[in-house]
C-alpha cells in the first residue's frame, strides 16, 4: 500500500465515529460555496451598473447637432475624445462583468449541484452502512439474551430433576419426566450457546469491516469531495483577480488615449480659431480728422443764414457731401468735409440720433433677427462671417447633389441589368424614382446657385486685404477728389438691431471688381482638382476593363480608393494622377483610413 495512502487511511479511521459532524461540515461548504456564488454576482451588478452610468454620463455631455463647430477647437475635441475613451472605458467593466458571470458564477451554480448530488450519495452509503451495523448488533444481542435465557431454563430444569429424584414420596414417572425436562433444557440452552457464538464471531467479522473498511472508504470520497471543493474555490478567487487584470492593459489605453489628447491641445492654435471665425473683414477706420475750432469764431451768429462766408473764399461743401454718422468699419474714410462744428456738437449728434430703416429689406432683416429667424441669405453677419456661412451651406448642397447622383447613377445601372435581364425586374419601374431623383437634383442646383450668386456677391464686395488702409486726412481727400454721390453711412447699413447689411459704397464696389474676377478663377480651378484617396486596395483578381469608366487590373496590383462603393458593387479607384476607374468590389480588398471613413467623395 503506498504509505501515503495508508496515511490518509489512518487519519480518515479516526473519524469513523464522526459521521454526523462530517455531515454537519461538508453542508456548510456547500452553503459557502453558494454564498460566494452570491458575492461575485453582486460585484458583476456593481460593474454593470457603473458601466451604465459612465455611458450614461458620456451621452450627457456629447456634443449636440448645434454645437458640432466646437469641433474645431483642439480642446473641445480632446474633451470629446475623453468621452469617447470613457465609452471604451465603460466597456471593459461591462466586460468584467461578462466574463465573471460566464466564467465564475454559472461554473460555481453547475459545481454546486453537482457536489450537492455527490455528498448525498456519499452520505447515503455511510447511514446504510450503519443502520447494517445497527441491525447486527440487535440480531447478535438477541442471540445473546436467548442464550442467557435458555441457560436458566436449563439451570432450573436440573434443580427440579434434582429436587424430584431426593424425593421418596415422588414416583419414578414423575423424575424420569423431569430428568427428561432437564435434559431437554440443557440441550436449547447448548443450540443457544452455539447460536450466540456463531452470530457473535460472524457480527466482529462485520464491524470490523465497517469500521475499518466500509467506513474509511466512504470518508475517503467525502475527503477527496471535499478537497476538491477548496481548490474549486481557489480557482474561482483566482479567476476573480484574473477578469480584473485582463482588462487592465485596456484601461490603461484609453487612460493614454486621454493623456495623448490632452497633450494635443494646442493654445495658439485655438486663439488662430477664434479670430478666423469673428473676424468681420472690415478694415479700421482712418485717423480722426483735426477740427479747427478757430474757424468757428468766425461764422455768423446763424449757421442757417444766406450771407455765410469764408475768409479763403473756398465753397461750403458742408451742404454738398454732409454724410449722417460715419460707419465706423468702412474700408476707407472718404467722406467728404463736415462743417466746422465743435467736436462735442458731433458726438452728441451721434448719441441722440436715432438708426433709421431705408429700405424694406432692412425692415423684414431686423424683424426677423428680432423674431429669432435668420434670414437665408446670413445678410445679417459680417462679410467673412456671411462668406463662411454661404460657403458651408454650399458645401452640404453639393453633398445633397452627390448622394442624389450617386442613387441615381446605381438605379441607372440596376435598370440597365433589368433591361439585359428581364427576369429579374421591370426596368420600366425604376423610372418612377429616377424621374424623383432628377427633380431633387435640378431643385439642389438651382439652391446652389442661388447661394453661389449670394457667395460671388459677398466676395465682390469684401475689402481687399492686401491695400492697406488709407489714412488721409479728410480735408485732402474733399479737395482731390470728387465726394461720392451716394455716401453710405453707419444708419444706412444696421438693420433696427445693429446687425450688419449688404449695402456698401459705390466706391468699395469698383476697386474689388477685379479681385472677383480672379476669386472666380480660383474656384474653377478648386473644381478641376483630383478627388482626395481615403484609402487603398489590392486586387485579388485579374480584371479586364473594356467597358467605359472602369479600369484594367491585374491580381496583386495596389491602388488608391477615391470613392467607396455606393451600393452598386462597383469601387472607385486611381492608379496614377491620369489613370482612375471602376473595378468590381468583390475582386479587391479595400483598406480604408481611419480619418476617412464615412468621408464623402465629390466629383
Amino acid at each position: 500500500m503506498d504509505p501515503i495512502k495508508g496515511e490518509t487511511l489512518l487519519k480518515v479511521q479516526q473519524l469513523r465515529d464522526q459521521f454526523d459532524n462530517l455531515e454537519k461540515h461538508t453542508q456548510w461548504g456547500i452553503d459557502f460555496v453558494e454564498k460566494y456564488t452570491k458575492f461575485v454576482k453582486e460585484r458583476s451588478e456593481i460593474e454593470l451598473n457603473y458601466a451604465r452610468q459612465i455611458r450614461n454620463l458620456s451621452k450627457k455631455y456629447q456634443p449636440k447637432k448645434k454645437e458640432e463647430d466646437d469641433n474645431k477647437y483642439t480642446w473641445c475635441r480632446a474633451f470629446h475624445s475623453t468621452l469617447n475613451e470613457l465609452n471604451d472605458y465603460a466597456g471593459q467593466h461591462e466586460l468584467i462583468a461578462e466574463n465573471m458571470t460566464s466564467q465564475i458564477i454559472a461554473e460555481l451554480t453547475r459545481y454546486a449541484q453537482e457536489i450537492k448530488t455527490e455528498r448525498k450519495s456519499h452520505f447515503h452509503d455511510g447511514r446504510k452502512a450503519q443502520q447494517q451495523i445497527e441491525a447486527s448488533w440487535k440480531q447478535l444481542e438477541s442471540c445473546k439474551r436467548k442464550f442467557e435465557r435458555d441457560c436458566k431454563e436449563a439451570d432450573r430444569a436440573q434443580q427440579y430433576f434434582e429436587k424430584m429424584d431426593a424425593d421418596i414420596n415422588v414416583t419414578k414417572a414423575d423424575v424420569e419426566k423431569a430428568r427428561q425436562q432437564a435434559q431437554m433444557r440443557h440441550q436449547m440452552a447448548s443450540d443457544s450457546k452455539s447460536e450466540y457464538s456463531s452470530y457473535l464471531q460472524k457480527f466482529n467479522q462485520e464491524q470490523n469491516e465497517h469500521y475499518y473498511t466500509i467506513i474509511p472508504n466512504i470518508f475517503q470520497k467525502i475527503q477527496a469531495m471535499e478537497e476538491k471543493r477548496i481548490e474549486r474555490m481557489g480557482e474561482s478567487l483566482k479567476t476573480f483577480a484574473e477578469v480584473d487584470r485582463q482588462i487592465l492593459p485596456i484601461i490603461g489605453k484609453c487612460l493614454d488615449g486621454i493623456t495623448q489628447v490632452a497633450e494635443s491641445i494646442e493654445p495658439k492654435n485655438d486663439s488662430s480659431q477664434v479670430i478666423e471665425s469673428y473676424k468681420s473683414g472690415f478694415e479700421p477706420p482712418g485717423d480722426v480728422e483735426f477740427e479747427d475750432y478757430g474757424q468757428a469764431m468766425k461764422r455768423t451768429v446763424s449757421e442757417t443764414s444766406l450771407t455765410n462766408s469764408r475768409p479763403d473764399n473756398k465753397p461750403d461743401r458742408s451742404s454738398k457731401g454732409k454724410s449722417k454718422t460715419l460707419w465706423p468699419f468702412n474700408k476707407k474714410n472718404k467722406t467728404p468735409k463736415q462743417s466746422k462744428e465743435p467736436l462735442s456738437h458731433r458726438f452728441n449728434d451721434l448719441m441722440t440720433s436715432k438708426p433709421k430703416m431705408h429700405c424694406l429689406r432692412s425692415l423684414r432683416r431686423g424683424l426677423s433677427l428680432k423674431l429669432g429667424s435668420n434670414p437665408e441669405d446670413f445678410s445679417h453677419l459680417p462679410p467673412e462671417q456671411r462668406r463662411k456661412k454661404l460657403q458651408a451651406k454650399i458645401d452640404d448642397i453639393n453633398k445633397d447633389i452627390q448622394k442624389e447622383m450617386d442613387q441615381r447613377d446605381a438605379l441607372t445601372k440596376m435598370k440597365e441589368v433589368y433591361i439585359k435581364n428581364p427576369q429579374m425586374g421591370d426596368p420600366n419601374s425604376v423610372d418612377p424614382r429616377l424621374a424623383e431623383i432628377a427633380h431633387n437634383i435640378e431643385k439642389l442646383q438651382a439652391e446652389a446657385q442661388k447661394f453661389e450668386g449670394w457667395l460671388a456677391e459677398v466676395e465682390g464686395r469684401m475689402p481687399v486685404k492686401s491695400e492697406p488702409p488709407r489714412r488721409t486726412s479728410v480735408l485732402y481727400e474733399t479737395q482731390n477728389s470728387t465726394p461720392p454721390t451716394n455716401n453710405n453711412c453707419a444708419q444706412d447699413r444696421e438693420s433696427p438691431d445693429g446687425s450688419y447689411t449688404e449695402e456698401p459704397s459705390s466706391e468699395v464696389q469698383s476697386k474689388v471688381q477685379p479681385e472677383t474676377a480672379e476669386s472666380g478663377d480660383e474656384f474653377d480651378d478648386a473644381d478641376e482638382e483630383m478627388l482626395p484617396t481615403i484609402g487603398t486596395c489590392k486586387a485579388l483578381y485579374p480584371f479586364e476593363g473594356v467597358n467605359e469608366g472602369t479600369i484594367s487590373v491585374t491580381e496583386g496590383e495596389l491602388l488608391y480608393v477615391i470613392e467607396e462603393d455606393k451600393g452598386d458593387g462597383w469601387t472607385r479607384v486611381r492608379r496614377n494622377e491620369e489613370e482612375e476607374g471602376y473595378v468590381p468590389t468583390s475582386y479587391v480588398e479595400v483598406f480604408l483610413d481611419s480619418n476617412a471613413k464615412g468621408a464623402i467623395t465629390y466629383i
